[in-house]
């Protein structure tokens, strides 16, 4: 797995002395404060870097509520932001697609979970000491970004693309875009260590389903959290060609697209 994306529990361990290295917690607050977080860790939880009006819920914050956020926590763009949760990372993938989004070069998720970090290494309770900084959000180009509309998915779907949805089965099976393929982000993680599965097995496991590095793929589910957990797991083995539908069913439905339903052939 490309370090760059994702990190091991042990990198993180040698690295939390490193000033560059910005750990980010985002459970909610009484849990980084009531239960304990990784040494150095900031608390940024979930829900205050996602649009929680009821235009947009769920969609992104914006770059400038993002760069607030960040400055708050005392990150600097050229620091290394290493992201964790306690729900296997499917929280603070949602970090990393953000921060990527927003221009943030080198943002990476925790393997594993704060659960995992646990089982091998110590926990504080102790708040950590911040210094605000001035945080410039750069968010990409249209051409640059992985994020994709309506339209574009659309025009995927004339191409052939593997367009994956991670939702549930029952959520699949009442609406879904036409060809979809059911893939459950959470078949990727080991249950038991908490961890991503080996890469060799996550590369098998994605070929079965048709998930290859050569074919052009989009990620959708409702409202794009789930994807960011299969968004950093591909982009962590090396595939290129993947779209982010950030308005993934719930825009798809607004804007009366085709869809299908019932048990998939």
């Amino acid at each position: 797995m490309d370090e760059s994306v994702v990190v091991a529990p042990d990198w993180l361990a040698a690295h939390l002395e490193d000033p560059q290295v910005r750990i980010v917690d985002v459970r909610d607050a009484w849990e980084y404060d009531g239960i304990g977080h990784v040494p150095g860790a900031v608390s940024i939880p979930f829900d205050s870097y996602r649009d929680e009006t009821d235009v947009d819920r769920g969609t992104l914050p914006g770059p400038d509520a993002f760069a607030e956020l960040l400055s708050e926590a005392g990150i600097a763009p050229e620091d290394t932001i290493v992201a964790y949760d306690d729900t296997h990372g499917v929280f603070a993938a949602r970090f990393v697609l953000t921060a990527l989004e927003y221009g943030h070069d080198d943002v990476r998720l925790l393997d594993g979970d704060f659960s995992a970090w646990n089982r091998d290494y110590e926990t504080t309770s102790e708040t950590t000491e911040i210094e605000a900084t001035t945080y410039e959000a750069n968010p990409l180009s249209h051409e640059a970004s992985p994020l994709v509309g309506f339209e574009a998915v659309e025009a995927a779907l004339e191409r052939d693309a593997v367009l994956v949805d991670t939702r549930e089965e029952d959520e699949f099976e009442e609406a879904r875009i036409p060809g979809a393929v059911r893939f459950d982000w959470r078949e990727v993680v080991d249950d038991e260590t908490r961890r991503l599965k080996p890469k060799d097995e996550l590369e098998a496991l994605l070929e079965s389903y048709g998930i290859t590095p050569d074919r052009e793929i989009v990620l959708y589910c409702n409202t794009a959290r789930r994807i960011s957990h299969t968004y950093v797991v591909l982009r962590a083995l090396g595939y290129e060609d993947v779209a982010f539908y950030e308005g993934s069913l719930t825009e798809w439905l607004a804007n009366d697209g085709e869809v299908e339903s019932g048990e998939a052939e």
